[in-house]
């Protein structure tokens, strides 16, 4: 008589009450609230910090970003990737940045970068930038903090989510 999500809390809560080393959850947050997402995430981070082991099956992948260190990607029964996300994620990144500036026109492209979007933002101009070369990034954010009034700057990294899409359309070709 209870729902989905009641049941799962059920479940939950039955798993974890004799405060297992090794937890297995095949997509945990299905059919859940926003609400008691959070606080089933909240209460996986305290197991983990208490030194538990969790497995996660899931599709989520954002859910892989908030919650895991590593990551097996898995496509048809084969290992197509396997890491730690914060690396993965590192050795996918694409040279794009987010930069913020308070005023001024912001040149399309440079030696440096070529701007992918702009628009007009709460007090100043959003730019999607991509570096084209190898200057290092502290050296570029000085060249535009120079002409500039920069109130942000922030490197974007794909998300699992894209990383695994890309991943799993090149394992098609091959």
């Amino acid at each position: 008589e209870l729902s989905k999500g009641m049941q799962q809390k059920i479940q939950f809560i039955t798993t974890v009450i004799h405060e297992p080393r090794l937890l297995i959850f095949d997509e945990p947050f299905s059919g859940f609230d926003p609400i008691n997402t959070e606080l089933l995430k909240r209460e996986i981070l305290e197991l983990k910090k208490g030194g538990a082991t969790i497995i996660f099956s899931t599709h989520n992948m954002s859910s892989v970003e908030e919650l895991c260190d590593e990551i097996t990607l898995i496509n048809r029964s084969q290992v197509v990737l396997q890491g730690e996300v914060l690396k993965i994620r590192e050795q996918y990144k694409k040279d794009l940045f987010r930069i913020k500036i308070s005023s001024g026109k912001f040149p399309s492209s440079d030696n440096h970068y070529i701007v992918i979007s702009e628009k007009e933002a709460f007090n100043g101009t959003e730019i999607l930038l991509k570096k084209t070369d190898d200057i290092p990034i502290n050296d570029l954010i000085v060249q535009l903090a120079e002409k500039f009034s920069l109130t942000a700057f922030e490197e974007i990294l794909p998300s699992m989510n894209e990383i695994f899409i890309e991943t799993v359309e090149r394992e098609k070709t091959l």
